[in-house]
């Protein structure tokens, strides 16, 4: 499928297939990824796929047995985002045919983007390129990273894209050495310039030191609605003498989507041995009602079984008001670590998901190291009478 960016095609790869009760499914790739998506519906020669997390949906016609055309619409984005869409069936490359592979981009660049003097922000590219120049990896940043990029090297140019739902991305580069000079694009609202040099000494920020906690703070103060409606506090006594992890998150972030991910795999571990977390949700939605919904589907496809508390609107301004004891909220998501004794002690800016390979892999070991540091310390004293 190509996505149509104003000019611009952005290729994914995807696969339908319809069982022997006639339900069809789609399979979306993107690197390692593998998007499962069980809501199509072929009627007549109208195509409908909706995906499984993000409020998106594509809207096709079946022209014959090898092609497809119609629009992908982001209804988070409003009503009228809509990109043309034309799908080929069996095209067994990404870009542009077989790869040539002739620029070795395979390792660890020093990367900035730059669409302004305010909004430019640093980057770690990593690149992993095969013997036949297809190309995988992701870019990390202070806030998060891009998730599976997957593409190829032409004539000394580099091609990746990525598409899950929610993000759209589209990078195109000139190889030049050591040097990558290229542009991104995301979906057509945004597109911006960057420049990569390669470097593996090149790091970012620590995570754990860009948000902390306002001064006269040293606990989370929360009482919000879960999303069947019932008012939860971080003063239960569900949590009174736990180690409890508060993940600030929205279900339209997938960024958000991978750590919800690894926080219910380390929920399911450890509660028994006195771990709790706990996500509030800030969703793009003003309506309620829809960003209920759209927590609903986020906490049954992932499988959560913590609870979800609706937090409101994902505005700067709602969202301090909601976390007046966060000094510097800058992510979705950010995780905060509170201990037995209910005292903060250490919060986590934005996640490096499974795309980032060894960042995640050693993110996974921390995490569950520092967890079993903070449940093998005493609870808070409590009085006899």
């Amino acid at each position: 499928m190509e996505l149509d960016l104003g000019g611009r095609l952005l290729p994914f790869q995807f696969d339908l297939n319809c069982d022997a009760d006639s339900a069809w499914t789609a399979h979306i790739h993107n690197a390692s990824e593998d998007i499962v998506v069980n809501d199509v519906v072929l009627r007549g020669d109208s195509l409908f796929i909706r995906m499984p997390l993000f409020d998106s949906e594509f809207k096709g016609v079946v022209r014959n047995d090898s092609l497809l055309e119609g629009m992908w619409s982001n209804h988070l984005k409003g009503p009228d985002y809509r990109i043309p869409f034309v799908a080929r069936a069996n095209s067994g490359y990404r870009f542009h045919g077989s790869p040539d592979g002739r620029s070795p981009v395979s390792g660890s660049w020093e990367t900035h983007f730059s669409s302004g003097t305010e909004d430019a922000y640093d980057a770690i590219a990593l690149f992993e390129q095969d013997a036949d120049g297809n190309v995988t990896g992701t870019f990390i940043t202070e806030t998060g990273d891009y998730r599976y990029l997957a593409g190829s090297v032409h004539n000394d140019s580099l091609y990746l894209s990525c598409f899950d739902g929610s993000h759209a991305f589209l990078f195109l580069a000139a190889c030049t050495g050591d040097s990558l000079r290229g542009h991104f694009w995301s979906g057509t609202h945004w597109d911006e310039p960057w420049l990569a040099v390669r470097n593996p000494e090149f790091k970012l920020r620590d995570p754990d030191s860009l948000t902390a906690l306002r001064e006269g703070y040293d606990m989370v103060e929360l009482r919000l609605p879960d999303l069947e409606g019932n008012m939860v506090s971080t003063h239960d006594d569900r949590f009174k003498g736990k180690v409890l992890l508060v993940q600030i998150m929205g279900s339209w972030c997938p960024n958000c989507m991978d750590e919800a991910s690894l926080l219910t795999e380390v929920h399911r571990t450890y509660t028994d041995r006195g771990l709790e977390v706990l996500a509030v949700a800030f969703e793009k939605y003003p309506e309620q009602a829809k960003a209920l919904e759209g927590l609903q589907r986020f906490r049954s496809v992932l499988g959560i079984e913590y609870p979800i508390l609706y937090g409101g609107e994902a505005t700067k301004e709602h969202v301090a008001a909601t976390l007046p004891f966060l000094d510097h909220m800058m992510s979705y998501p950010t995780c905060i670590f509170v201990d037995r004794k209910g005292m903060v002690r250490r919060i986590r800016t934005g996640f490096y998901g499974p795309s980032t390979g060894e960042h995640y892999a050693n993110y996974r070991r921390n995490l569950s190291s520092y967890i079993e540091s903070l449940l093998a310390e005493p609870g808070p004293l409590v009085a006899v009478k």
